[in-house]
């Protein structure tokens, strides 16, 4: 697949997460909602490792990569996200939790010395300035001290799960995982759904045992497009460009979400939305536009 196709792909499944994600939780509690569509792209991961006849077992080298992303860009990530979304707007959680790749530049210039050069910064601008916009009305409501609790956790939860993915992004290109692309996604799936069923069960969170249709075709596309394909496709992203370049290229993700959050939850943008659409889907041309291919 060629290289620069990923970001798209990526934008259209994790947008259309926010929506999905949406529309499960009315029905299903937050952390068994994580632990079910996490352990489905684990074991979709795990059947298509055993039908390639590779070893579902990762070696003992593997194993520090595959904690540090489960806990950073699966369990931290995933649940900041599912609660965002019961404290703010499906649109205002995806523009904020996506102030990330901004987060993942600075980390990598600090860290890894990915300096972002003239198109990335000024990736980093447009996309910067797309995400101010978009995010405006609840940075101007917390600047005035008017937040309640709930309108905090949607301003911070966010920026929590956009610096626990900028943190994981950087931490995975400095100590790559080793072994299989697919069965080392699989664990880091499967360590975060374990978590999730663990404190579900924990703090007694109810499943209903039937589901509206709608909800069951949400966790079918939460699961496959979601979860095991997406993750799968970001790894392979971010082994193929730096991870400056990979997170700047998905900056097009919260427009996808908002769109389909227009779509299938209700939420109605404005004008001053439109314009940091074209901000942020002009910061992920610039660097999509730059990204070879093919990868190695």
């Amino acid at each position: 697949m060629p290289l620069r196709l990923i970001p798209v792909l990526l934008a259209l499944a994790w947008g259309g997460n926010w929506p999905a994600v949406k529309i499960m939780l009315a029905v299903i509690p937050p952390f068994a909602l994580r632990g079910l569509g996490l352990g489905g792209g684990a074991l979709l991961l795990l059947a298509l490792a055993a039908t390639q006849r590779k070893a579902l077992w990762p070696e003992r080298a593997a194993w520090p990569g595959i904690a540090m992303g489960a806990c950073t860009t699966v369990m931290v990530f995933n649940f900041a996200t599912a609660f965002a979304q019961l404290s703010t707007s499906t649109s205002r959680a995806a523009v904020l939790t996506f102030t990330t790749p901004l987060m993942a530049a600075a980390l990598a210039w600090v860290f890894l010395g990915e300096r972002p050069g003239r198109r990335g910064g000024w990736a980093l601008v447009l996309g910067g300035l797309g995400v101010a916009v978009l995010a405006e009305p609840l940075l101007d409501t917390a600047l005035h001290g008017g937040l309640s609790a709930t309108q905090a956790r949607g301003l911070l939860l966010p920026l929590l799960a956009a610096f626990a993915w900028a943190s994981g992004t950087v931490l995975a290109k400095r100590w790559p995982p080793q072994g299989d692309r697919i069965v080392v996604t699989a664990w880091q799936l499967g360590l975060g759904s374990v978590v999730g069923l663990l404190i579900s069960r924990a703090i007694g969170e109810a499943v209903p045992a039937v589901w509206p249709l709608r909800v069951g075709l949400a966790m079918v596309y939460h699961v496959l497009i979601a979860t095991a394909l997406a993750y799968v496709l970001w790894y392979r992203l971010l082994a193929s460009a730096s991870a400056t370049a990979a997170s700047l290229a998905v900056l097009a993700v919260p427009v996808v979400g908002v769109l389909g959050a227009m779509l299938l939850v209700g939420d109605r943008p404005g004008a001053t939305d439109w314009l940091g659409f074209a901000l942020v889907l002009g910061g992920a041309a610039l660097v999509v536009l730059k990204l070879p291919g093919r990868g190695r």
